[in-house]
């Protein structure tokens, strides 16, 4: 933001001191397919240990790949330094991060949300960043979006916000772009597109135009 070199005051030992990631407990929720990935780079990227929490558990050659263990989500939220979100917006999920789980988590703890907004209460979020229950939080997603410029997330200084934008790179876009044709043309072809979501409409439903 500029806020430093316009102070004036120069460099000091205590200035924008960071965290390191090496030997960090990284807490995933939701192992689909972005979460393994997010555990990878943690575990062998960053030498973290990685937890946990999911609908379903991995398969075991999944965690030994990950090196990751599976654990209930109060564990989770009680032993991680950083909690990354990535599971879907279900009424399931809807809130699941809400004041009685914040307040489960490490006064120096960061939680990312890179999900869905509304699976972590915002209101209970403000109130932990602003009390100091967690030490930050990294948000790329808003249950309102975009975030209205005089939203309370905008005036804390533990905050850093993205406007949904995480995975905006040229090559991701081509990639989504790519994704998209080729479950055209297997629809097409009368075959099951590889990216389905819902393969139970496939007895229902065949594939194809005709």
């Amino acid at each position: 933001s500029g806020k430093w070199y316009r102070s004036g005051t120069g460099l000091h030992p205590e200035l924008l001191l960071g965290m390191e990631l090496e030997g960090k407990v990284l807490g995933i929720i939701g192992l689909g397919r972005i979460g393994r990935a997010v555990a990878r780079i943690g575990a062998k990227g960053f030498g973290m240990k990685v937890l946990y929490y999911s609908r379903h558990r991995a398969p075991e050659r999944v965690e030994k790949e990950l090196n990751a263990t599976y654990v209930p989500l109060d564990t989770l939220l009680r032993e991680s330094d950083i909690v990354s979100i990535h599971t879907p917006l279900t009424p399931e999920t809807k809130y699941m991060i809400g004041e009685r789980e914040l307040r489960l988590m490490k006064p120096t703890a960061i939680l990312v949300n890179t999900a869905r907004g509304a699976v972590v209460d915002t209101n209970a979020l403000v109130k932990a960043l602003k009390e100091g229950w967690i030490a930050g939080a990294g948000l790329d997603v808003f249950e309102q979006e975009p975030l209205p410029p005089d939203h309370p997330l905008t005036k804390l200084p533990n905050v850093v916000l993205a406007p949904h934008i995480g995975s905006a790179t040229k090559e991701a876009r081509e990639r989504m772009t790519c994704a998209v044709l080729e479950n055209l043309l297997a629809f097409k072809r009368g075959e099951v597109p590889p990216n389905l979501v819902n393969p139970e409409v496939v007895e229902k439903r065949k594939p194809g135009f005709s």
